[in-house]
């Protein structure tokens, strides 16, 4: 068994081998029994300071890897754009240039543009932590979403995953695409034909455009919002009948195994891809996956720069 990741960063799971997924995973295991402590801290990154850069709103990401900074004792600087210098034009490189000058032990990043986290580790000397670029990938949400479903299920390979909303600009769904075949899940998606990628066949998942078939056999459902804040318009006829049609509600459950779990990276749009009654309800694991969070994020960090 391998005892660290063979890259200074983590830009994506495609980059991931199937032993380095079982590591953090492992390491997280570890990682979650300190945030049960009535002293949720401990000394692993005392001396490192980390930087969350966030060019993007974030409520779930960016507390997360702040929490977990501070619970392994770093040092965490938040930036917000609207308050830096990239308010007043500073590029990206140049932004990227002024961090390295400061020194840091790891940069998270979350950028609206596909590779700008890529762009960056190029530039910085510490590790470059991918927290979501466009509709790229977002590995560490797919990292707690295996950590969650191995949790609950105690294995990974063999389980059946559907995935289900708008995959064309889902970031997440592509790092959980590429995780999961690794691991040797078998991966549907389904959703309007207009939100899924063409030839996504090619990346080894199958494609199934009525949610209910889709669902049929699940081990695991993941809802996704409908990103509208990255689409075009046109791309389906209603919200309402984009609900209808393709959100999970209580009757198309029934069709599910009795043993499903339901997960959602979130935001969530209650009464759009999930009702209420689901989002809440006995199957679902939203809220497990974000105390999980913080555990797989602190062992990304513990691993990428070198914690005790």
């Amino acid at each position: 068994m391998i005892n660290k990741l063979k890259s200074k960063d983590l830009l994506g799971t495609k980059d991931l081998s199937p032993e380095e997924i079982l590591l953090i995973l492992n390491t997280a295991e570890s990682m979650k029994e300190i945030s049960s402590r009535d002293i949720k801290k401990v000394p692993a990154l005392r001396g490192k300071t980390i930087i969350n850069l966030f060019y993007e709103s974030s409520t779930r990401t960016r507390t997360s890897f702040e929490i977990a900074g501070k619970r392994l004792s770093a040092d965490v600087v938040n930036i917000s754009v609207s308050t830096s210098s990239v308010a007043k034009g500073e590029t990206l490189r140049d932004t990227a240039k002024n961090l390295e000058a400061m020194n840091p032990d790891a940069v998270v990043i979350r950028h609206s543009s596909s590779g700008a986290s890529e762009y960056i580790a190029k530039i910085l000397r510490c590790p470059v932590i991918n927290a979501g670029d466009g509709a790229h990938e977002h590995p560490t949400q797919a990292l707690l979403d295996l950590f969650t479903i191995r949790e609950k299920k105690k294995e990974l390979k063999g389980l059946k995953v559907s995935i289900i909303g708008d995959i064309a600009h889902s970031r997440v769904a592509r790092s959980n695409i590429y995780a999961m075949n690794k691991m040797g899940m078998d991966v549907t998606v389904s959703g309007p034909s207009t939100l899924i990628p063409v030839d996504i066949e090619k990346i080894g998942v199958k494609v199934v455009n009525d949610v209910v078939k889709a669902i049929e056999g699940a081990d695991v459902i993941i809802m996704l919002r409908i990103q509208l804040e990255r689409q075009e318009k046109g791309l389906f006829p209603s919200i309402r009948e984009y609900s209808r049609l393709f959100g999970l509600n209580t009757e198309k459950l029934k069709n599910a195994k009795e043993d499903v779990i339901i997960m959602h990276p979130g935001p969530m749009n209650r009464g759009v891809e999930i009702s209420a009654d689901v989002a809440d309800g006995q199957y679902s694991l939203i809220l497990d996956q974000v105390t999980n969070g913080v555990a797989v994020r602190m062992a990304v960090l513990h691993l990428l720069t070198g914690g005790a």
